[in-house]
This record gives structure tokens, sequence and C-alpha cells, in this order.
């Protein structure tokens, strides 16, 4: 009798901690997806800084509240063309860019198009409302939240009309051509499984001032560095 009800023990031990065992490899899988999100967002910032004459401004950069990286955004067409991605955002705090938070964004278009293409997508938000925008479960660029093609090179400068009027900046890479880039009605959603999975938090608490997030993480450091990088001022900028 004791002896079976050892046994009938064992059983239940063992079944018991196999989901667990299951739940830790799941949050393991999740940061490694996390920490190579952050570091392909990096790698395409990277990218177009490389040519300061038609990069990003850098006092654009510095001025922004967030920035958001869509890396590798797949457009497939036909005759209806899809567009959707994962991207990631990090907000700037006191000068500090913090832990990269997980986003979707994706939008429609309809033409006689054929053929697909990678993009990269980067997106400057200028003022405290375009951040709030992405604390939302949707938030639609161009609708509540003005949106222009960025002014790109050294000289492309702060008192242009894009910055004195949109929310947000937007820009594309594609097949190494960087411009700015019209993406009005795109729709942007939190990647909350991710963002859960990693900081035990939602973008919206990321993102808001209730969670301090101005401190990146191990593993995941890359995204703001980067972004550290080129919106301090260079000796040329000075």
């Amino acid at each position: 009798m004791l002896a079976a009800l050892a046994t009938a023990a064992a059983i239940v031990v063992a079944g018991t901690g196999a989901p667990a065992a299951r739940s830790d490899d799941s949050q393991q899988k999740k940061v490694k997806e996390a920490a190579e999100q952050s570091a392909r967002a990096s790698k395409a910032f990277e990218a177009i800084m490389q040519v300061p004459d038609k990069a990003i401004p850098r006092d654009l950069l510095a001025r922004a509240k967030a920035v958001a990286v869509f890396p590798r955004v797949i457009k497939v067409a036909v005759t209806v063309g899809g567009e959707g991605g994962r991207g990631v955002v990090s907000r700037q705090i006191d000068g500090k860019w913090g832990n990269p938070v997980f986003i979707r964004g994706g939008g429609g278009s309809v033409g006689a198009q054929i053929g697909a293409s990678s993009t990269d997508y980067f997106l400057l938000l200028m003022n405290d409302e375009s951040v709030e925008g992405l604390m939302k479960d949707k938030f639609e660029l161009g609708g509540e939240a003005g949106v222009a093609a960025g002014p790109v090179g050294r000289n492309a400068g702060a008192g242009t009309d894009a910055l004195m009027q949109a929310a947000i900046l937007s820009y594309s890479r594609s097949r190494g051509l960087f411009a700015g880039v019209d993406v009005k009605g795109v729709v942007l959603r939190p990647e909350d499984d991710l963002n859960r999975a990693v900081y035990n938090h939602t973008a919206r608490e990321l993102l808001s001032d209730a969670i301090d997030s101005a401190t990146p993480s191990e593993g995941l450091k890359s995204f703001p560095e980067t972004l550290g990088r080129y919106s301090a001022k260079s000796s040329d900028d000075r």
C-alpha cells in the first residue's frame, strides 16, 4: 500500500514538473527572440546612419521622444498588396534610451502590383502625444497623430515644415535606397505576449512614466545603445 502511494506521488510530482519546465523553455525562447529583434533593429538603424549626408538628421533624433524601427518588413503583392512587420520602440527619458518595447505594424494597399520586397521602416515620434498613441491597443498613423516623410541629411534641419507640423517623421530603406516615406494608414499594435514574457509588463506600462525602462536590460541593449551613439552630437555637428 505504501509502495503504491509512493508511486502515485512520484507520478503527480513528475506531472506537475513538466509544465513548469515547458514554461521555462518558452520564457527563454521569448527572451532570445526579443534580443534578436532588438539586434535586427539596431543593425537596420546602423545601416541608414552610415552616410551622414543621407541619414536621419541627428538634431531630429536627439529631439525625438521615441524611435520605432521595423526591420525587414516583407511586402508581397499581386493585385492586392499587404504589409506587416514586427518592430521595437525605445523611449528617450532624460537623454537616455530605454529598453526596447515590442510592437507590430500593418497596413494594406490595393493596386496592380507584382513582386515582393523587404523594407526597413523607421519612425521618429516627436511629441508626448505620439508616444501615448503607442500605449493604445490600436494606433493608426496619420489619424490621431500627424505623420510626414522625414527629411534626410546633415542640413535637413530643425526648421523644416515636417518637424514643425508632424508628430511623427517616417523613413524607409529598401534595396539600399533610403528616404522619407508616407506611412499614413499603417496601424501599430503592442506585441504584449512578448513584452510580458520579457518584462512582465505591457507596452502601455513600459512606455508610461509608471515603469522605469531607461536602463536597458542585458541582452536587449543593442538597439538603445545604437540610438544613443547617433543621438549624441559628434564633433562635426557641434
